[in-house]
């Protein structure tokens, strides 16, 4: 009896999805909150955000712009860059797998910047000037010859800078020119991120070392890498407090004092646990949602 000659061809029609899923997987949806909730903060802090149509159309525009596209941007194009490694140390990724092609990866990064750089224009030159710094502080981390992330405290500053203290500076310029305040909120906030971005590391310390990634904690070890980003992290939020104390703004000052306080218990918890990845899950699911209010605070704070 013959065998069948039944058609093996994938149906065309589920291609487009999945090159778009694939795509999508590739801007790591799980990373967009935090630009773009910094965006809002600054547009909260500009004082000239009003509950419009347009405003909040604006609003809209803005955190897609730092969120899904300038910081997906960002994962793409580092993905890329680490495509060697992960071909040894994580084969089954989406570039290194082949399941990503080249070209998908360079049609991805250019479809985002087209619509970033259109959105920012449409919010404002210097909204504009703010996304292009982004666009490039994202290739000078990721990529030869610069490739910033092989020193944490270098790509720490970057990934914190651009994830917290440019959206917020966009979100503000968005509505009204910048102020003192909401400059040095940007700023301290920022500093912050750069203490949650080396808990972060905590996660990938053995890859790091075989990478050749000087992170923090690969650098100094768990213990002092630890202490290090909890002082950076509380530093950061003390001289928030500091500064609405300075300005008599008390009821801002206890709030963010009181999200200060609350973060500790669960900072000496963090030693507690032996596992480096648990360590940064267990921190990223608990510490980090009162340091976010914490920016609101300040947000509404200094408007």
């Amino acid at each position: 009896m013959p065998e069948s000659t039944a058609p093996t061809t994938p149906p065309i029609a589920v291609r487009p999805s999945m090159m778009l899923r694939h795509s999508i997987e590739l801007m790591k949806p799980v990373t967009w909150f935090a630009p773009s909730w910094a965006f809002l903060c600054g547009a909260i802090a500009s004082g000239a955000s009003q509950w419009t149509l347009v405003d909040v159309g604006r609003i809209a525009l803005g955190t897609l712009l730092a969120g899904p596209i300038l910081c997906g941007m960002s994962q793409v194009v580092n993905d890329y860059c680490d495509r060697d490694v992960d071909a040894i140390n994580e084969p089954q990724r989406l570039i290194p797998s082949g399941l990503v092609s080249t070209r998908q990866v360079f049609v991805t990064i250019g479809v985002l910047v087209v619509l970033g750089l259109g959105i920012a224009v449409i919010l404002g030159q210097q909204v504009a000037l703010m996304t292009a710094i982004g666009m490039i502080l994202a290739v000078i981390y990721s990529a030869d010859p610069i490739r910033a992330k092989r020193n944490g405290w270098a790509g720490n500053t970057i990934v914190a800078v651009s994830y917290e203290g440019l959206p917020w500076l966009a979100g503000h310029l968005a509505f009204a020119p910048l102020t003192f305040g909401s400059v040095l909120m940007a700023a301290l906030f920022s500093l912050g991120a750069h203490g949650i971005m080396t808990i972060n590391d905590f996660k990938s310390i053995e890859g790091d070392k075989v990478s050749g990634i000087h992170s923090i904690p690969v650098l100094y070890g768990e213990i002092t890498a630890a202490w290090t980003a909890f002082l950076t992290i509380n530093v950061a939020q003390a001289f928030v407090v500091m500064y609405f104390i300075f300005t008599a703004s008390w009821i801002i000052a206890g709030i963010i004092g009181a999200l200060l306080l609350m973060q500790i218990p669960t900072q000496w918890k963090f030693f507690t646990i032996a596992d480096p990845r648990k360590r940064a899950i267990f921190y990223n699911a608990s510490g980090i949602a009162m340091f976010v209010w914490g920016m609101m605070a300040a947000a509404i704070g200094v408007r």
